[in-house]
């Protein structure tokens, strides 16, 4: 036996023509009762439905139930009919299957029109005319059982607009009728059932990907859907780092600053297909050649299929993978760049670049890094990635301070990579506890790296940040409970004099 007699018609996953979500119409008789389908806005003209076991057995189709006509005594396809509801059409074979009850009659055939919609019409139903656009004939008046496969139309495959399909029975001479059983039409079924069966409001979706061209950020990609940008469209995070850990040095926090923006750019079903990440460059207070980057924590190397964008121009300590990620780790990593002062040069005075005010300015430089995940709707080997796999707290940044591969300073009670050397742990300051799930801390919680979602002013060369801003070790100390707005520019909470502003913030 085939189908199942629970629903009127399937909405059965389909690859038509490549389409994304495509789908199809079917209407195989089986609820054994045409009233479920009207209330579904299906349509009949001089048809009812049929149980097999009514037939004699050389008349009967597939499953329980077929639908038959009248008898066949006309040519107009208005006189025995099956409309379909409203759908968007895709390409693809209309087809059914059809037999005739008697051998009499001089033609017997089967006519196909599509259905346009007019909402403007005055007509309740909002039809337009009828245009055929499919003929047969039964080759001779015999019992036998055919096949009827009929192309979509181009004019009306895949254009996003609404249509019925109109499965006319025609005829001339005897009294013999048509059986028809199993009819699939291929589209999305977009009638209303609340709303008189009109069709549903048309969504233009360009690409054909499911997201409507309102709502998509790429409209004409099939491949992209959404952009998450962090902290926004238009904004910055500043990340900034006290290289001399495990020591706490001069606690400046301006040895490495880089603002960053992330977007997380996914398709219509929510999969990574890159990461977009924009570095700029702004001050390094450091008299160490440090390098900067980021491990996608729970993300293995295989689910990227490349990276694009890095700088890694003037050393040989780091090594990378074909698709260029960091060689032997289990996460993900970029290098962003292995050496600050190869991309912002030093100004031939002082110390550090952009960290003393009295100092030349050095404009901040940029860098545009590309994570690809998915190329032309490909995973990478490792597979795809969803959104909810990468959330923002999954970007582990940290520094490599003066190109000893195995020395990280990580954002507190952020793991190290399998490159870190754990030999730093717990000497100078430090004191990462991994059984509590504490790294780069001090024994009162003071880390040695901070990410500020609204920006950061960083002291001067050499002034540390307890000195700049009033209230820090309170805000650490206490795991961020105590003065959460400790970097903002309120009165008591930062003395301006020991923190460094730019040429044109002055």
């Amino acid at each position: 036996m085939k189908k199942t007699s629970v629903f009127f018609f399937a909405l059965i996953m389909m690859g038509l023509g490549g389409r994304l979500n495509a789908q199809q119409l079917i209407l195989d008789f089986e609820s054994g009762n045409e009233n479920i389908e009207l209330a579904n806005c299906w349509a009949f003209g001089a048809l009812a439905y049929i149980s097999n076991a009514a037939l004699t057995p050389n008349l009967a189709l597939n499953g329980g139930w077929a639908g038959r006509t009248k008898p066949l005594t006309n040519l107009n396809q208005n006189a025995c009919w099956i409309k379909t509801p409203w759908i968007l059409p895709y390409s693809g074979n209309i087809t059914f299957i059809a037999r005739l009850t008697a051998v009499n009659g001089t033609l017997r055939g089967i006519r196909l029109s599509y259905i346009s919609y007019n909402p403007n019409s005055s007509n309740s139903s909002k039809e337009n005319t009828p245009v055929e656009f499919y003929s047969w004939n039964w080759p001779s008046i015999n019992l036998g059982l055919y096949t009827i496969t009929a192309p979509m139309p181009a004019a009306i495959a895949n254009s996003g607009q609404p249509y019925k399909i109109l499965v006319s029975f025609v005829g001339t001479g005897g009294n013999s009728r048509a059986l028809v059983d199993d009819m699939v039409f291929p589209g999305q079924y977009w009638s209303d059932p609340s709303s008189n069966c009109l069709a549903q409001s048309v969504i233009a979706d360009a690409d054909g990907d499911g997201v409507g061209d309102q709502d998509d950020e790429y409209p004409t990609d099939p491949f992209r859907a959404f952009n998450n940008y962090y902290p926004s469209s238009n904004g910055f995070a500043t990340l900034a780092f006290e290289d001399n850990w495990p020591n706490k040095g001069d606690y400046d926090f301006n040895d490495v600053v880089v603002d960053y923006q992330l977007n997380r750019v996914t398709n219509s079903q929510n999969q990574l297909v890159e990461v977009l990440g924009t570095f700029v460059l702004k001050a390094s207070g450091a008299s160490y050649k440090n390098g900067f980057g980021f491990q996608l924590n729970g993300i293995p190397s295989d689910k990227v299929i490349g990276v694009s964008g890095t700088n890694l121009g003037s050393t040989t300590y780091i090594s990378l993978m074909s698709n260029g990620l960091e060689a032997a780790q289990s996460a993900a990593n970029v290098i962003v760049f292995d050496n600050f002062t190869d991309i912002m040069q030093h100004p031939g005075i002082g110390t550090g670049i952009n960290t003393d005010p009295t100092h030349p300015f050095v404009p901040y430089q940029t860098l545009n890094v590309t994570l690809t995940f998915m190329n032309d709707g490909t995973p990478a080997v490792g597979g795809p990635v969803l959104l909810n796999e990468l959330p923002i707290s999954s970007f582990n940044f940290y520094i490599i301070v003066n190109q000893d591969r195995g020395r990280e300073v990580h954002l507190a009670d952020y793991v190290p990579t399998n490159l870190a050397n754990p030999a730093y742990f717990n000497s100078g300051q430090d004191d990462t506890q991994p059984g509590q799930g504490k790294y780069y801390k001090t024994s009162n919680n003071l880390p040695w790296a901070i990410s500020l979602l609204e920006g950061f002013d960083y002291p001067i060369e050499k002034v540390g940040i307890d000195k700049a801003y009033l209230h820090f070790v309170e805000w650490a100390s206490s795991n961020g409970e105590l003065y959460p707005n400790w970097s903002e520019n309120d009165e008591g909470y930062r003395d301006n004099t020991k923190i460094y502003y730019p040429p044109s913030a002055k």
